[in-house]
């Protein structure tokens, strides 16, 4: 589970990283940069709405292999 958590991050950060280099290579342009700037929140909340739920997933299927193998009553 850790490493698919890395792998979600890393590409949350690579994302939002990409994001602001286009957001800085458009800085000098005027109408394309207000568009940009935009596009670039849109993509910054989509990615990590994408990252959270993604982590959840994680999280409930890291229970449920707890759950079968340490039993259903195991408080965790």
């Amino acid at each position: 589970m850790r490493v698919e958590k890395f792998r979600i991050w890393f590409a949350w950060l690579t994302g939002n990283f990409i994001m602001a280099m286009i957001v800085t290579a458009t800085k000098n342009l005027d109408v394309v940069n207000v568009l940009v700037e935009l596009l670039a929140v849109a993509v910054f909340i989509a990615l990590t709405i994408a990252l959270f739920r993604m982590a959840g997933a994680l999280n409930r299927k890291a229970a449920a292999a707890r759950r079968q193998v340490l039993g259903d009553d195991y408080p965790g």
